[in-house]
């Protein structure tokens, strides 16, 4: 077995740094959002808003783009995100209303 370059494992911990702070982050967010699904089931808003999905999508397409990622992978990414915040905030509104789904 070869020992791996040095300069490799460098890379390899920066990105490991940065999976973390990535996982981090992303747990904010979803703390974030829970309150915002616990909010909207309070005062009865529906669980998905459209409108500002696509502000959302269109705005981190453009930094997407300034940051030289891909905005086609940044807008798929984000697809996924809203879609596990809808489906928390369809089960929160379902808790709230005894219609759990």
């Amino acid at each position: 077995m070869s020992e791996t370059h040095p300069d490799l494992l460098q890379l390899r911990q920066s990105i490991d740094n940065i999976d973390a702070a990535l996982i981090h982050l992303l747990a904010e967010r979803f703390k974030a959002t829970q309150s915002v699904g616990e909010l909207k089931a309070r005062i009865r808003m529906p669980p998905a808003d459209p409108a500002r999905e696509e502000r959302q999508i269109t705005r981190l397409r453009d930094l997407a783009d300034e940051s030289g990622l891909d905005p086609v992978f940044a807008e798929k990414f984000l697809n996924f995100v809203i879609a596990e915040v809808i489906h928390h905030h369809e089960r929160i509104a379902g808790e709230t209303t005894g219609t759990e789904s």
